[in-house]
């Protein structure tokens, strides 16, 4: 188990990091069960940006039927076009790559696309006409007018036929495949005790558009959860379940909520990112001179209970303005200036104590639970951290159901480097963070969070940590398809 963070934190903070520390009452399934229809909880935002809701129904044969609404807005408010999704899915064995994953092979049989107005109809059929083969020029003759309820095909495994590479779509999602269990306390007060909450991690979706057509995921999309067994309340849920390609889901109207970022934020969840890290974060933003703190908690399991480094970042950062690229989020500047790290394993203090003189804090002076200074020698070249150095940043605050506040924050570019110009500025999410603390009761003061190694029932360590150079090298030779 974890040790007690100091007490001056702010309590929520602290129950929330610990909570998440002993596995958050997390369980997974190797291999997972399928069977079953999942839906999104929300408006989901992809790269580009691209909003949709999704509904993907699972039979017990490996058959599987998705369906996938697209809209203009992101409140999912206003419909675009919906897919409706036809294939065979087979799990194979689990993921040497992105631990607690299961690899799976999917196999298409048809693809079908529905148009909720002549406008969508016109701009797709302008892009299949454009960038497809021969097969797909004419696809719709121009000058075609609308008509409500009509299914087109996009895809058929008969017929060879392959229109959907115009849209950006595949489903490499379905290649790497994770299910969560947990238990969630019931709201009401006169009730006690929990219910299942049961959560679907599909495969990411590459930020850069012309990857995403051959990349293989190694991190996860936002989850889906079980149409039986979610997180309550959730109005989306029932109306994205019943659903379907011709009646899309319209979510209910929600209020825009002003940036306020003061205060301090915390994961939700052990968080995965490509190229295979495990990761919590916790932020603290001072609103009255801009200032902000982070410590990025890295681990080699998906339960987050291993540590393998800890790094703590701090700066200032700009003014918020409207984002013109993907309504509802703000754009900032971050300026990183300062950093510690501190190495929690063998593994990493060997790395680092083996990396070039002068590129990562005092050399071969590195040893396991002693945070150390990088900001003399401009950041720490072994893990990728270049100081000082600005990050163009998304962002958008929301409330959730239970009246929290999340905070959310723009998606890493996927090939792993930093969105060090404004070109680089995400146009999606990661996943949100809770705020555990308003603007008055935040810590300026530095704390370190400490860790006591994991031991099995015989006293002995508990599956070592694959080495982080190693994770990322094999990571990156796997980033496309073979």
């Amino acid at each position: 188990a974890a040790a007690e963070p100091p007490l001056r934190w702010e309590p929520r903070c602290r129950q929330q990091l610990r909570h998440l520390q002993d596995g958050a009452g997390i369980a997974a399934r190797l291999p997972p069960r399928l069977e079953g229809r999942w839906v999104s909880t929300g408006c989901e935002v992809r790269p580009g940006p691209e909003f949709l809701t999704r509904s993907y129904l699972f039979y017990a044969n490996r058959l599987f039927k998705a369906y996938q609404f697209y809209y203009w807005d992101p409140s999912c408010r206003d419909p675009s076009y919906s897919l409706v999704i036809k294939g065979k899915l087979r799990l194979r064995q689990a993921s040497w790559i992105t631990r607690g994953a299961t690899e799976a092979d999917y196999h298409l049989h048809k693809v079908g696309i529905v148009f909720h107005s002549q406008k969508a109809m016109q701009e797709v059929a302008s892009w299949i006409n454009q960038t497809s083969g021969e097969g797909c020029s004419g696809f719709l003759p121009p000058g075609r007018t609308w008509a409500p309820g009509a299914l087109y095909e996009l895809l058929s495994a008969k017929t060879e036929r392959d229109c959907t590479a115009a849209l950006g779509f595949a489903m490499h999602e379905l290649s790497l495949v994770r299910v969560e269990r947990h238990y969630q306390p019931l709201l009401q007060p006169q009730q006690s005790g929990s219910q299942l909450v049961e959560e679907l991690y599909l495969g990411d979706i590459h930020t850069e558009w012309v990857e995403r057509l051959h990349y293989r995921p190694t991190g996860y999309q936002q989850p889906m959860q079980s149409a039986v067994h979610h997180v309550h309340p959730c109005p989306a849920c029932g109306i994205i379940y019943r659903a379907d390609e011709h009646h899309p889901p319209i979510l209910p109207a929600r209020a825009q909520l002003p940036m306020q970022l003061s205060g301090s934020w915390v994961s939700t969840h052990c968080e995965v990112r490509p190229a295979v890290l495990f990761l919590t974060r916790y932020f603290i933003f001072h609103g009255n001179n801009h200032t902000w703190e982070g410590f990025y908690y890295h681990y080699s399991d998906p339960l987050c209970k291993q540590p393998t480094f800890t790094i703590y970042a701090s700066g200032h950062y700009t003014q918020g303005i409207p984002s013109s690229k993907v309504r509802g989020g703000t754009e900032l500047a971050f300026k990183v200036t300062q950093a510690r790290v501190t190495p929690m394993d063998q593994v990493t203090v060997m790395m680092l104590n083996s990396s070039e003189p002068g590129s990562c804090g005092l050399t071969s002076s590195w040893s396991a639970g002693v945070e150390q200074d990088i900001t003399p020698t401009n950041g720490c070249l072994a893990l990728g951290i270049k100081l000082p150095h600005t990050e163009y940043e998304l962002f958008k605050t929301e409330q959730d159901t239970r009246a929290q506040s999340l905070l959310y924050i723009g998606e890493r570019p996927t090939d792993g480097s930093s969105p060090d110009s404004p070109d680089k500025r995400p146009t999606s999410y990661q996943a949100p963070l809770v705020q555990c603390a308003g603007a008055s009761e935040e810590f300026s003061n530095y704390v370190s969070l400490k860790y006591l190694g994991e031991k099995d029932a015989s006293g002995n360590e508990a599956l070592k940590p694959l080495p982080v150079a190693f994770l990322l090298f094999i990571a990156l030779l796997f980033l496309r398809w073979d």
